[in-house]
């Protein structure tokens, strides 16, 4: 499309030659002409003195002065970099056709919004309802009593266990498990482990996408719930119980135990652990691999195991790295000390 088109598109002031015909969005540093790309970060600043794309999303208020290519500007260049990437997105990837594929078994009672597309081999169990133009790829299961919102993606290999809500604009990647059941074992007299039925609720609110292999549990009372906007990124567990506020972040392989409570807007990066029956307050940030074992309050920012704040975490950081040296010195200072003692009797 011409970049002139683009930038409209976009919401961008162009800043050079509208006629130039953009035919993608590429990285600065892979960019050829006929390529769209843009700065976010600094670091790559010195890559747009040797890109060769045509055009460049950055900052309004941006100082560029080592490039030839358009710019387009923004006040928000890493949206409109993702928009960008919406508008070239066309034919990537080809959903199935509106209506039932005939290779589907869906159950006579089950409900099929208008314009939904269900590819071949889905599973839809009795009384299950698939909202208007959803769009269901290839080998999922959808259990009985199941309801699905509207303009939602199911992607292959899903598994949505009976008796689950899901929103509106919902994106199940490959391979998520809804409803699995919750980890919960009584422990008998003998030592046996006698298994707790996990039938309660799992609620995904609209607007939610999960990764792929992520697993969302069903508890065996009250319900497990996802609020509205939350995203959550690959191999991520979520336990029975657990409740999720809106416009949460979960990175890769990050794992919260069952009953605990995330308020809104947490961020958790990867690989961060949270023990059960624990409140994360509103805007709460774990950095990667943090262990958080006790309740955190809101707007803390926190780090290492068990979780600190940042800052005293930076700090601590920096220490263990000369426990060596600081115990070599600390046992030096203790001989001279007991030395000096017995030299003035």
């Amino acid at each position: 499309m011409k970049l002139s088109k683009l930038a409209t598109g976009l919401g961008c002031r162009l800043e050079g030659d509208g006629t130039i015909e953009i035919v993608r969005v590429a990285g600065i540093q892979r960019a050829e002409p006929g390529d769209v790309t843009f700065l976010t970060n600094s670091r790559y600043a010195a890559d747009l003195a040797t890109t060769r794309a045509s055009a460049v999303i950055v900052g309004l208020t941006d100082v560029v002065q080592s490039t030839t290519a358009a710019l387009l500007r923004s006040d928000n260049p890493y949206a409109a970099f993702a928009r960008a990437i919406m508008m070239f997105a066309q034919g990537h990837s080809v959903p199935p056709p509106p209506g039932v594929d005939r290779l589907s078994a869906v159950a006579p009672d089950a409900t099929i919004g208008a314009g939904a597309a269900i590819g071949p081999f889905v599973t839809i169990g009795a009384g299950a309802v698939i909202g208007p133009r959803t769009i269901v790829y290839p080998n999922v299961v959808i259990g009985a009593g199941v309801r699905i919102g509207e303009y939602c993606v199911i992607r292959s290999h899903v598994t949505i266990r009976d008796r689950i809500t899901i929103g509106d604009r919902v994106i199940l990647h490959d391979g998520v498990v809804v409803g699995s059941d919750g980890f919960g074992f009584a422990r008998e007299t003998d030592g046996t482990h006698l298994k707790i039925l996990q039938l309660a609720d799992v609620v995904i609110e609209d607007d939610v996408e999960i990764g792929a292999n992520s697993t969302i549990d069903r508890p065996a009372l009250g319900e497990t719930r996802i609020g509205a906007g939350t995203k959550i990124d690959n191999l991520v567990h979520i336990a029975h119980g657990v409740a999720i506020g809106r416009r949460t972040l979960l990175a890769a392989q990050v794992g919260i135990a069952g009953s605990t409570t995330l308020e809104d807007r947490v961020t958790l990066a990867g690989q961060v652990g949270v023990a059960g029956h624990l409140t994360l307050g509103t805007g709460v940030v774990a950095t990667a691999q943090t262990g958080i074992p006790n309740s955190v309050e809101a707007g803390s920012f926190v780090s290492g195991y068990p979780a600190i704040p940042n800052r005293d975490w930076l700090k601590s950081s920096a220490v263990f790295r000369k426990l060596p040296e600081l115990r070599k010195t600390l046992s030096d200072l203790e001989r001279r000390l007991a030395a000096l003692e017995e030299k003035m009797g």
